[in-house]
C-alpha cells in the first residue's frame, strides 16, 4: 500500500469537513435515534440505485461488506446514546480520538501494514490532540465516556474491515454501495426494537436536516473507503479524524459550545499530526 498523495489527502480532509457537518446535524436533532435512522435510509436509498450502475464487488469482499454494515449499525446506536449524555465537543473528540491508533493496530494485525516512525508520531499527535479536546473543567461523565470509547472502537473495527474488503473487491464504488445497503437495511429494525414503533417520516425541519445529513454522510465515508483502496488505512484514518477541528468550529457556531485556548492548542497538535501522516 502506498502513502497518501496530495489529491487523496485533500479529498479525505474534505470528507472530514462533511463528516463533522453531519454529526452537528445529528447532535442538534430533537430525536437522534430517529435522525440517524433516516440518515441511514437516505444512504441506503442512494446505494440501492447505485448497485444497478456500478460493477458488483468480487465475492471475496462480500463478507467484509456485511460485517462492516453490522458494525456501523452498532456505531450508530452507541453514538446516539453518547450524544444523549454529552455535548458534541466532548463525545466527538473521544470517539474520533481513539480511532486512529486502533485502526493502526488493527491494520498491522490483520492487513500487515507498517507505519514509519514519523507516521506513528503523527498518529500520536492527532490522537493526543483530539482526546485533549475532551478534557477540562467540564469533563464528560463516566457513562458517556464509556459510550464514546465504544463508538471509537466500532469506528476502528468497521474502517479496518472496509479497508480490507475494498482492496479485495476490485470495484470500490460497488463495494461501498453494497456495504451501505448492509448498514441501512437493519436500522429501521433496530429503531423498532428500541422504540416499539417504526420511524415515521414527517414533512418538517427535522426531516430536512436528517435527509441532508444522510446525503452528506454517504459522500463523506464513500471518499474514505475509496481512499483506503490504495492508501495505508491508518494514514487515511488519521486524516479523517481531523474532522474534530471542523466539529469544534461548527459546534461553536451552531451549537453555542465554547472554543477555548485549550482547544486551539489541541487544534495545532492535530494539524501537525495530520501533516506528518500525509507525508
Amino acid at each position: 500500500m502506498s502513502g497518501i498523495s496530495p489529491l487523496v489527502a485533500a479529498l479525505v480532509l474534505g470528507s472530514a469537513l462533511l463528516h463533522a457537518t453531519w454529526n452537528v446535524l445529528l447532535r442538534s436533532g430533537a430525536d437522534r435515534l430517529w435522525s440517524i435512522t433516516v440518515m441511514s435510509l437516505v444512504s441506503g436509498a442512494v446505494a440501492a440505485v447505485a448497485v444497478f450502475f456500478v460493477p458488483a464487488p468480487a465475492a471475496a469482499s462480500w463478507a467484509f461488506a456485511l460485517v462492516s454494515g453490522l458494525l456501523q449499525v452498532g456505531y450508530c446506536v452507541f453514538l446516539v446514546w453518547a450524544y444523549e449524555k454529552g455535548e458534541l465537543g466532548q463525545v466527538f473528540p473521544i470517539a474520533r480520538g481513539v480511532a486512529p491508533l486502533l485502526v493502526a493496530l488493527g491494520a498491522a494485525t490483520f492487513a500487515g501494514e507498517r507505519l514509519s516512525p514519523p507516521a506513528w508520531a503523527g498518529l500520536a499527535l492527532v490522537s493526543c490532540g483530539i482526546v485533549g479536546l475532551s478534557l477540562g473543567r467540564e469533563r464528560l461523565a463516566a457513562h458517556a465516556t464509556i459510550l464514546a470509547l465504544a463508538s471509537g472502537g466500532f469506528i476502528a473495527a468497521y474502517m479496518v474491515c472496509d479497508g480490507m474488503g475494498v482492496r479485495l473487491s476490485g470495484h470500490p464504488l460497488g463495494y461501498f454501495a453494497w456495504m451501505s445497503l448492509a448498514q441501512a437495511l437493519p436500522m429501521p429494525l433496530v429503531f423498532f426494537a428500541l422504540r416499539r414503533h417504526w420511524p415515521l417520516i414527517r414533512p418538517d425541519r427535522e426531516t430536512a436536516k436528517a435527509l441532508g445529513g444522510g446525503a452528506i454522510s454517504i459522500v463523506a465515508y464513500g471518499t474514505v473507503v475509496w481512499a483506503m483502496a490504495g492508501a495505508v488505512m491508518a494514514k487515511v484514518s488519521g486524516l479523517r479524524e481531523t474532522s474534530i477541528l471542523f466539529a469544534a468550529i461548527l459546534a461553536a457556531l451552531f451549537l453555542n459550545e465554547r472554543f477555548t485556548w485549550r482547544r486551539g492548542v489541541c487544534a495545532i497538535l492535530i494539524t501537525t499530526g495530520a501533516l506528518l501522516l500525509a507525508s
